[in-house]
């Protein structure tokens, strides 16, 4: 929803700020190891039971996640090998944060509400693959009401309020497979639209058949006979 709606706005206004980056030789790959390495500290400090102090290393983890594209667009250093590691690095960080939250709980909580964070994160995986193998098939699957700048802004709210972690992880649960029915129904109306449209084979063979006169052999005969009275 974030990414569909108001990634546009963020780009722009985050525009001048990769310009001035630029400048000092930082280039977006350093930038992208950078998120990397502080999604990790966060990930400790959560599983450690520091969810305030994993709240704020979340919230410097965010800022490098969204200089790395400005600074990219500013030094025209875009390619598809940085969309790569781009898109790499944000579910090796997705899978950091949500380990150390399944970490916690694990030491803090008594049965298997552990699974709760990894249950998000294979819903947050199969998501990503639909968006990525439709692209790879020239369809469009972004949107929904849950992507990851919304999971997030969820999460970072969750270690705000560590008293409403696990009701705010089953709400972030339900979304995210919410998102992942969206996305799958998003696809399959653009892949039936698609497989319904005529093809030119198909419409050759819907063309209706001309029937073709054929002389008969009696008529062919009394004419070449004729021919061959006046030749």
């Amino acid at each position: 929803m974030f990414d569909g709606n108001l990634r546009t706005q963020v780009d722009r206004g985050l525009t001048p700020i990769g310009r001035s980056l630029v400048k000092t030789g930082i280039t977006p790959d350093v930038i992208t190891v950078i998120g990397i390495v502080m999604s990790g500290v966060a990930a400790v400090t959560i599983g450690a039971g520091y969810l305030r102090v994993g709240f704020l290393f979340l919230l410097l983890t965010a800022v490098p996640d969204a200089l790395d594209g400005a600074v990219a667009r500013a030094a025209g250093a875009g390619s598809k090998r940085g969309a790569y590691f781009d898109s790499v690095s944000d579910r090796l960080t997705d899978g950091m944060l949500f380990g150390g939250v399944a970490w916690y709980l694990a030491s803090t909580e008594p049965g298997r509400i552990m699974m709760l964070p990894v249950a998000i994160m294979g819903l947050a995986m199969f998501i990503s693959y639909q968006r990525a193998k439709a692209e790879s098939l020239g369809w469009d699957a972004k949107g929904g009401i849950m992507e990851r700048a919304e999971r997030i802004v969820v999460l970072a709210f969750a270690l705000l309020f560590p008293e409403l972690l696990i009701a705010t992880l089953w709400v972030m649960l339900v979304l995210t497979a919410i998102t992942a029915v969206q996305r799958f129904v998003k696809v399959w109306k653009q892949a039936t639209a698609e497989h319904d449209r005529p093809t030119p084979a198909r419409r050759a063979r819907r063309r209706p058949r001309t029937r073709t006169s054929v002389e008969p052999l009696w008529r062919q005969r009394m004419r070449e006979r004729r021919e061959a009275r006046n030749g």
